[in-house]
């Protein structure tokens, strides 16, 4: 296989994956709020410093959720049965989620405080 028909592979299975992660519950949510994050940047007309750390903050998010989809597929695959160390991972991917999601909403506090307070003084 050529270099350019394994890197078309690559994006295909990337796709793929994208598709599948789309369909998770929690996914989803992250999306909602995510597109409720730019709305209001874009009502706000953020600065593009702000902009950047809000991307960064979705980015950061959404990854680790698919990181965290994916080892939970994968446990899941492997240990049939409830095993402690299986349900530790677990417990611990979805805690990098929290952690991520808390970070974001501390973020988006930052972001949005002064032109939210801005609007409603004025």
């Amino acid at each position: 296989m050529s270099w350019l028909a394994e890197r078309a592979a690559s994006f295909r299975f990337a796709l793929r994956g994208l598709a599948v992660f789309a369909r998770e519950p929690n996914a989803r949510i992250h999306a909602a709020v995510a597109l409720a994050v730019i709305v209001l940047a874009a009502a706000l007309d953020v600065p593009r410093r702000d902009w950047a750390l809000l991307a960064l903050a979705i980015g950061l998010v959404l990854a680790l959720e698919a990181l965290n989809t994916a080892l939970e597929a994968l446990a899941d695959h492997v240990a049939r049965g409830t095993h402690p160390l299986v349900a530790r991972a677990k417990d611990v991917a979805a805690a990098a989620v929290l952690i991520a999601a808390l970070t974001a909403a501390a973020v988006g506090l930052l972001v949005f405080a002064k032109p939210l307070l801005a609007r409603l003084v004025s």
